[in-house]
């Protein structure tokens, strides 16, 4: 069988808020269920390899987003690999990668990856504190739990679906929180989101890998505590 890659974009600019726990969750539940996986690192001086399966990206400030956006559009690797069908995972300086524009150093409009039918740009307030939001049922995931740091505000155009709906915190400020379409999926959930949502999890790893054997029971307590303790936290009981 051949091993599930997960490629990680440009950790060396977009991981602010622990987002390696995005690609360790995915690895540690594609192995649970005897799927072989490699990660994949790829620095911002490196060439994006254009077979992964999943590729992820995360969180960053203005100039290191600014920057990972000009040189993924010169690579062409992620276009390449989200045309062939793979796996893209973006989350909140990422997620707002993947639109046609989002908003730079001190607000200024910047070309974004076109990944997705959406533009971003700054608020008036800065989101932060915990965020709940219910997932479009066609995703078939749980409640989605996390954390929100960011100034952004993203409208999504006609052609891509919101991820969510928030009960609790700002996402994209609309109401809605996420965006996704076909195979592309972000988020601006911390925590790291898909340690917080295993069904995030299991979805992209679904996407990538087709039907999926079920977890042993006992291998999901530690992530169901974890749920319903953050839930638990900030919705009333």
């Amino acid at each position: 069988m051949r091993s599930l890659r997960l490629v990680w974009v440009y950790p060396d600019l977009l991981s602010t808020y622990g987002d390696r726990g995005n690609v360790l969750v995915l690895e540690r539940r594609a192995r649970l269920r005897g799927l072989p996986v490699e990660i994949v690192e790829v620095n911002s001086d490196q060439r994006v390899p254009r077979d992964g399966d999943i590729y992820l990206m995360g969180g960053g400030e203005d100039l290191p987003q600014t920057l990972a956006t000009r040189r993924l559009l010169a690579d062409g690797g992620l276009h390449e690999a989200a045309g062939g069908g793979a796996v893209v995972f973006a989350v909140c300086a990422g997620y707002q990668m993947l639109g046609t524009e989002f908003g730079g150093v001190e607000g200024a409009p910047v070309q974004g990856l076109g990944l997705l039918d959406m533009r971003s740009g700054r608020g008036e307030v800065r989101a932060v504190g915990e965020i709940v939001a219910d997932v479009d049922p066609g995703l078939n995931v749980g409640r989605l739990t996390g954390f929100e740091n960011h100034q952004g505000v993203t409208r999504l155009g006609p052609n891509v679906r919101p991820l969510a709906r928030t009960e609790l915190g700002t996402g994209n400020g609309d109401g809605t929180e996420g965006a996704y379409l076909g195979r592309v999926l972000g988020t601006y959930l911390h925590g790291p989101a898909l340690v917080r949502n295993p069904g995030l999890a299991d979805l992209l790893l679904y996407w990538a890998a087709g039907p999926l054997p079920q977890i042993p029971p006992q291998a999901e307590e530690l992530a169901n505590a974890l749920r319903a303790e953050r839930l638990g936290a900030v919705l009333p009981r």
